[in-house]
Order: structure tokens, then sequence, then C-alpha cells
């Protein structure tokens, strides 16, 4: 067999492969486009929805829950956003089977074993990050911010004189499209925050990490979790210390998954003759 047949043979695999990929990359981003359309549809309620934790805020201060819109074409790029927003968790479940079905054939039996629960696990960590941000975090925040408002005895912030100069007010207006991308930001940051434990249980299981070096590390986790709610959040204290405490409580319950993974797979070795205890000797 000369070379030139050696390479097509290994061509040919290659190229189905690329072949089912691209299958595989069309069928998730029709599935996007379908979610982003339906979405579209309902921009206005998912919209009002996502405007609740203002809402409830501003209510509880005596104010009116509105918003505006500071440039013509706002309201459509807040419906794009909400629409791209909505699409993409829509369709998630579509694009994770494209992605189990394009790397399923390629594992043995064990790693799908392996593979499948993380695959579901992530998304459901994600709705649950998502959701504490949504009901929990956001209305501290906009509680916080909203605390900067100047009211005075009659509505103003500096009671003036009506013969010579009027009171001033300093209230929130707020820009629907700043409002949206603001909580936007919340979700996302906190959804994928919420991504730690499946992602070091992942490491874990793959032995790139351990359980005693991730403990190891703790003083260098703490710096590097103090700079990520600096750079995910708004300056103001209250939401980076919430997100430092989930963060930090995520990677403690990291190091316990990954410890529980270390002693099955040491179970299972012992268990196959292949674990040497005196390895564990000084």
């Amino acid at each position: 067999m000369s070379a030139s047949d050696d390479m097509d043979e290994t061509a040919a695999p290659l190229i189905e492969h690329l072949a089912e990929l691209r299958t595989r990359l069309i069928r998730s981003v029709i599935a996007f486009l379908i979610g982003m359309i339906i979405c579209f549809t309902v921009a206005t309620p998912i919209f009002n929805f996502l405007t609740d934790p203002l809402c409830q805020v501003l209510g509880e201060r005596g104010q009116d829950c509105d918003l505006i819109f500071i440039s013509p074409q706002e309201g459509f790029f807040v419906a794009i956003k909400v629409s791209l927003l909505g699409g993409l968790m829509l369709s998630f479940p579509v694009i994770a089977h494209q992605m189990w079905r394009f790397v399923a054939p390629g594992l043995y039996k064990n790693e799908k074993g392996a593979f499948l629960p993380f695959l579901i696990s992530s998304p459901v960590m994600f709705v649950l990050g998502a959701s504490f941000a949504f009901y929990v975090v956001t209305p501290l925040a906009y509680d916080f911010f909203l605390g900067f408002q100047q009211f005075g005895a009659e509505g103003e912030a500096v009671p003036g004189d009506p013969a010579t100069s009027p009171g001033l007010s300093v209230v929130f207006q707020g820009s629907a499209q700043e409002y949206l991308n603001l909580t936007i930001k919340f979700i996302v940051a906190f959804g994928m925050c919420f991504q730690l434990p499946v992602l070091l249980t992942l490491m874990g299981k793959a032995g790139l990490v351990s359980s005693e070096g991730l403990g190891n590390v703790r003083k260098y986790a703490v710096v590097a979790i103090l700079v990520l709610a600096a750079l995910v959040t708004p300056p103001d204290v209250i939401t980076q210390g919430i997100l430092f405490v989930v963060v930090y409580g995520l990677y403690e319950v990291s190091i316990f998954l990954v410890r529980r993974v270390e002693t099955k797979r040491e179970a299972k070795l012992r268990a196959e003759g292949y674990y040497d205890d005196e390895d564990e000797l000084p």
C-alpha cells in the first residue's frame, strides 16, 4: 500500500467527522433561531417579567415603575437582546443533545457514564445561579442603587424658594436598555459562577486536579474570587460580597465533590487490585 493510500484512509474519517460536526452545528443554529423567533414574538411579556425586581424596589419606595427609551431604536434592540437570551435558553437542550450525539460515538461506555451527568447538571446549575441572581441579588442591588435618590419634604432634594429658585429632585428615570444590560449581566455572571462545581468535579474525574491541590491553593482562590467579584458585578459592596460568599462556598463544595470522586476511584482500583497502599507511606 502506497503512502498516498494511507493518507486517503486517514483523511476519510476526518472528513466524515467534519461533516458530522457541520450537521450538528447547523441543527444547533436552527434550534437557536427558532427559539429566538419564538421569544421575539413574546419579547414584551419577557421584558416585563425581567423588570419585576426593579418594580418591587420602586413600589416599596412609593415610586412608579417607569423605564424610558432614550433613542428611537432602543425598543427594537431591547427586544433583540431579550430574544437572544430567551432563544439560547430554549434551544440549549437541543444544543446539548447535538453536542452529546457528536462526542458520544468516540467515548467508551464508562466515559459516557461519566460525561453524561455533567452535561445534565451544567444547565441545572446555570438555572440555579440565574434564579439566585434574579430573585435574591438583583433586588438587593437595585435597592442599594436607588438609595442614592434624593427627596425633600415636597419631593425635591434641595428645597428651593418659589420666589427665586425651584427645588431639585434627583430621582431614577432609567433606560430600558441599560436596565436590561445590567440585569442580564447579573444573571449570566451568577449562572456561569455556579458552573464551578461542575467544572472542577469534571477535571477531578479526569485527574487534572485533586482535592489536596485545590485545598492547598485555597488562599489564591480567595484572591481570584475577589477579583472575579469586582469584575463581573457593579461597584457596590453588597453584590460583590454576595458573589464572593457564593462562589467561595461553591469552591469548598467542589473540593468535597472532587474528594468523593477520588475516594470512589481509589475504592475501585483497590477492588481491582491496582491500588498500592505503600504509595501513601511517606
